[in-house]
């Protein structure tokens, strides 16, 4: 079975969220390049300082995502804040072990903000981490479908780190100290977490794959050898004694696509569907097509499509072509839909 659609206008792209500024003035750190010495008491300048002052904070969310046989999917959320202010944050999706896409973000904010939380994670009772309750080593199996969290500390005077890893039922944005375990100390990891967040993030701040269903990547590129006007799903087809047939056309399709005879990826196709996305011709070098999000919806699914474009007075190379991102993913309720194109303009040269 195969379905095709109507291509949506362009429409503006959504933003991520803007820099947030702390007022508090940073911890002074700048003395730091004379730690070796002694003071008169015989401790070194290095003890003034708290652990992490001068470094990094680094929180990795790990979360399976269920297909239809069970957890066959994942999303990763990884974010990094440096002392001085500049912060990243890694996320990707994946199914049955094939990524399915990744989107690397930054920014910078106040440092203050970054000593305030270093001050708390090493002083402040409740929230310290450095404490006999919160054991380093303790690596958790965790089940029924929990994801892992892990928070590390990177302390660059000490060339020292130190990390905690427990489990989670949330993902980055949605951290709750009720959802970690297995001990009573992980929800102190989830409140570093969510304190680290919303200074960096933003309280209010999208993510790329919220609430997504998996999905895989089987192709992606700006070149096709067939002319993709329209996006397209694939569905499997009834087939005697119960079984699901591959849909009538994929192979054929496949082959068209990559103009040559080797056979299409395998497919589940009683557990799986594969989408195909697709914006038309366009005349521009760079220009590219990526699925998002496939939601599921109470009037069926709705896939989310990004479109990258050059910037504003890039010059870039006139091309014809027909970008495509092709994707597996589980089956999800009938009544396919493709919400409107969000449009990025990436900067010239990225």
């Amino acid at each position: 079975m195969i379905e095709r659609f109507a291509k949506r206008a362009p429409g503006a792209s959504q933003g991520g969220p803007g820099k947030r500024r702390n007022t508090l003035l940073p911890l002074a750190v700048t003395a730091v390049l004379a730690l070796t010495g002694c003071g008169e008491s015989g401790t070194t300048e290095l003890d003034n300082f708290r652990f992490g002052q001068v470094g990094e904070i680094r929180i990795q969310v790990v979360t399976p995502l269920a297909g239809r046989s069970g957890l066959m999917g994942e999303l990763q959320q990884s974010l990094t804040w440096n002392s001085e202010g500049p912060w990243q944050l890694f996320e990707s999706i994946s199914y049955r072990g094939i990524l399915g896409d990744a989107q690397l973000r930054s920014g910078t904010v106040d440092p203050g903000g970054y000593a305030e939380l270093i001050i708390q994670l090493n002083d402040t009772p409740g929230l310290q981490l450095f404490v006999d309750e919160l054991d380093p080593g303790l690596d958790p199996v965790c089940e029924g479908g929990d994801g892992r969290i892990s928070f590390a500390v990177r302390d660059n005077l000490r060339n020292e780190e130190s990390r905690w890893t427990r489990c989670t039922s949330e993902v980055l944005e949605k951290l709750s100290e009720a959802s970690a375990g297995p001990d009573a100390a992980a929800a102190r990891l989830v409140t570093a977490s969510r304190r680290a967040r919303d200074q960096t993030l933003g309280p209010g701040a999208t993510y790329t794959y919220s609430g997504s269903v998996p999905f895989g990547t089987l192709d992606r590129g700006e070149v096709s050898q067939v002319s993709l006007e329209l996006p397209i799903v694939f569905l499997g087809q009834p087939g005697p004694g119960g079984d699901t047939l591959p849909p009538s056309g994929w192979e054929q399709f496949w082959k068209d696509h990559t103009g040559s005879e080797d056979p299409p990826p395998e497919v589940a196709w009683s557990e799986d569907m594969v989408v195909v996305a697709a914006v038309g011709v366009r005349q521009e070098a760079g220009d590219s097509v990526e699925v998002h999000r496939i939601l599921q919806v109470g009037s069926g699914t709705i896939v989310e499509l990004h479109e990258r474009v050059p910037g504003d007075f890039c010059s870039p190379a006139f091309q014809i072509h027909t970008p495509f991102h092709i994707v597996v993913a589980p089956l999800t309720p009938p009544g396919y839909r493709f919400s409107e194109i969000k449009v990025e303009r990436v900067p010239c040269g990225a």
